[in-house]
């Protein structure tokens, strides 16, 4: 009974602070959907929703003590229920096969592939022998060979003639599920095309924000050429097609990738500079200045450009998450309440997982919650502490050191757990350039963007361009360098729950109990340096197979199925590039990794062998054999031999269909 009373003390004691848990035991429910390794029953998804009512009704009739653990019984149950509701919400009808043959279908995006092609996501698609009940409702191909016949634009039927496949599963076990990003995103069919994409019926209406971005990013792209014109377009549009990966390699080197997305750090320039212009020139003028709130007028005038800029920039969810952060900060200053809190960091969470609680398992909403909860938190409490007083020349510079240093621990963890590396030299590359960004280049994006219906953007695009050509000099300067990175190993899933909790608790508890949730942090590092990588990986085609060595890991082949293998090898934390892990490939294996028809019909073995074939292999062998028949239903293949050579303990196998396990997105069946 102690033990509760004391419980009960301690959460009397949070009250006032219990807001910003809210999407934490949201996040906790939407998480938890995403773990069963069945999809829940409709009948088992009512009795979880019966469950959120009863507990939201106790939590209402308990006294304070007791009712937070119901409301955040309540929450944990909304948010599985959000997550299973949105998932069968979005559903659509995914390819079974593969497709080769004519397709037709609408414009509604246009990006970059990982191999640098121009992409295209098609709706209201039409194949060939396709009933529409069984055809994807988009589609995405990326665009290769002679395609100057026709540039491609937002709301324009094409046709063209392509090769079409279902969404592949992740590239190892475990690791990221692209069927499930496509399945959300309503992608039924990825492909390629090496024929030319052809006009069919020109854009008439429709997708009138998607036409207005690709035309001003056009425009920003003809006055500023290159990669220069490409940055510019994606700060003042979002749209990213023109940039190449070779750029977007040395931004992330650098850390200073988080300049492409529009995110807060734009949203809150484009908003701060408005306001402040505003502010300056409604006091020029006495006459109205004196008698109007100026302030107010400001606010809701930079609330206004703000939600124009979400709107334009295609709205993802970092552009969500800084638009409702910057909507809470310029309405409290309409209210006159206190705008920057963890409150309004939780109002903007709660919006942006009701809207899309898939968003949840993204780099995207954990880097950026992560970077603007530590701000928050960290400079509410200097300036409750009175550090941050005083208008000295130091104290701007202080702020946006401090601000880089913080943002850049706080995102690190989630950073190194995604894209498996450290950028080392982040902080002196963001120093150099973050500074620039809110003197000269988000202040020009805005003049540029007023001047263009007069067409007299050329000369402030030209100052923008200076200011993005210092940005990318330091990318390129610091990408430059061995030491710029420190690869890092992929760690288990469990390990980012773990520290987030422990994070969570250290910013968010009142008491001396938050110091608690440094054991959960140091817990989480203690499981990613202990991560266990598999000693032998195979792709889902079999066309490809890793296995684990004292050089690192040794790849089957030196080209072919590089997207998987540069996904294994960032996953062991190894710098080496394709061919350079084929020369590790040992000569004394048990492994055999065949290619081929003529050398799956001559494949032969022992028992100890496994042999892994890009084509069906139709006779009976004594050896493990892991072909396209077989994979076809375990998807990617991670094999932990234990002992030595697997001669001590049987090799455990895990595959990728287990660990996924029977959902939506991965049953493959139209719905």
């Amino acid at each position: 009974m102690a033990l509760f009373a004391r419980i009960a003390m301690a959460l009397v004691a949070q009250r006032g602070a219990l807001f910003p848990w809210v999407p934490v035991a949201l996040g906790a429910g939407i998480g938890g959907y995403f773990c069963w390794s069945v999809e829940p029953s409709l009948g088992l998804q009512a009795g979880i929703g019966a469950l959120a009512l009863v507990a939201g009704g106790l939590a209402l009739w308990a006294g304070p003590a007791v009712s937070p653990l119901f409301w955040a019984l309540t929450l944990i149950a909304s948010g599985e229920v959000l997550a299973a509701g949105r998932a069968h919400w979005v559903a659509a009808p995914v390819l079974q096969y593969r497709y080769y043959g004519p397709v037709q279908g609408r414009v509604i995006a246009i990006d970059r592939s990982g191999s640098d092609a121009v992409r295209l996501t098609l709706d209201r698609v039409v194949l060939d022998d396709h009933a529409r009940d069984e055809t994807p409702a988009r589609i995405r191909v990326s665009l290769h060979g002679d395609q100057h016949w026709h540039s491609p634009g937002a709301g324009e039927v094409v046709i063209l003639t392509a090769h079409l496949s279902p969404p592949s599963g992740p590239a190892e076990p475990g690791g990221f599920d692209f069927q499930r990003h496509a399945w959300f995103q309503r992608i039924g069919g990825v492909g390629y095309t090496r024929t030319p994409v052809l006009l069919l019926e020109p854009r008439r209406s429709g997708l009138p924000l998607v036409a207005a971005r690709l035309a001003l990013s056009a425009r920003v792209q003809a006055a500023l050429p290159g990669e220069t014109g490409a940055f510019a377009a994606a700060l003042m549009t979002g749209d990213r097609s023109g940039i190449g990966q070779d750029v977007l390699r040395d931004l992330r080197r650098a850390n200073l990738a988080h300049l492409l997305a529009i995110s807060g750090l734009h949203m809150g320039l484009v908003a701060g500079f408005v306001f402040a212009s505003i502010r300056v020139l409604l006091a020029l003028v006495p006459a109205i200045g004196l008698r109007v709130p100026a302030k107010k007028i400001a606010a809701l005038a930079a609330l206004t450009v703000a939600a124009g800029y979400l709107a334009l920039s295609g709205g993802n969810v970092a552009t969500e998450r800084a638009f409702v952060m910057v909507a809470v900060v310029l309405l409290a200053v309409v209210f006159d309440r206190r705008a920057l809190s963890l409150r309004a960091v939780a109002v903007a969470a709660i919006v942006v997982l009701l809207l899309r609680p898939e968003s949840l398992l993204s780099p995207g909403f954990q880097m950026s919650f992560a970077a603007t909860t530590a701000l928050v938190f960290v400079f509410g409490r200097l300036r409750d502490a009175g550090w941050m007083a005083g208008r000295g020349f130091w104290r701007p510079v202080l702020a946006v050191c401090l601000s880089s240093a913080v943002a850049g621990a706080a995102t690190a963890p989630f950073a190194a757990a995604h894209f498996n590396q450290i950028a080392v030299l982040g902080l002196p590359a963001n120093l150099l350039s973050v500074p620039l960004m809110g003197v000269l280049v988000m202040p020009a994006a805005v003049l540029a963007a007023l001047l263009m219906p007069l067409g007299a953007e050329a000369p402030v695009l030209w100052l923008m361009g200076l200011g993005l050509d210092w940005i990318l000099g330091v990318a390129h300067v610091v990408a430059a360098r061995d030491d710029a990175v420190r690869m890092v190993i992929s760690p288990d899933w469990v390990v980012l729950p773990v520290f987030a909790s422990g994070a969570l608790l250290l910013i968010l508890w009142r008491g001396r109990f938050n110091w608690a949730g440094l054991a959960p942090v140091a817990l989480a590092l203690l499981l990613w340096a202990r991560t266990d990588r598999p000693d032998l990986l195979i792709a889902e085609n079999g066309a490809l197979a890793g296995v684990m060595t004292d050089k690192g890991r040794a790849l089957s082949k030196e080209k072919g199925s590089s997207f998987v293998a540069e996904i294994w090898l960032e996953n062991d934390g190894d710098p080496a590039q394709q061919p350079i892990a084929a020369t590790r490939w040992p000569d004394a294996t048990p492994v055999q990794a065949l290619s081929g028809k003529r050398a799956a019909e001559s494949a032969g073995c022992g028992p100890d062998i496994w042999l892994v074939s890009s084509e069906v292999i139709d006779k009976e062998l004594p050896c493990r054999v892991f072909d396209p028949a077989k994979l076809r239903g375990t998807g990617a293949v991670a094999v932990y031999f234990g002992g030595d050579g697997g001669k001590e303990k049987a090799p455990r196998i895990v595959t990728a269909r287990q660990l996924a396990g029977d959902r939506p997105w991965t049953s493959y069946k139209s719905q």
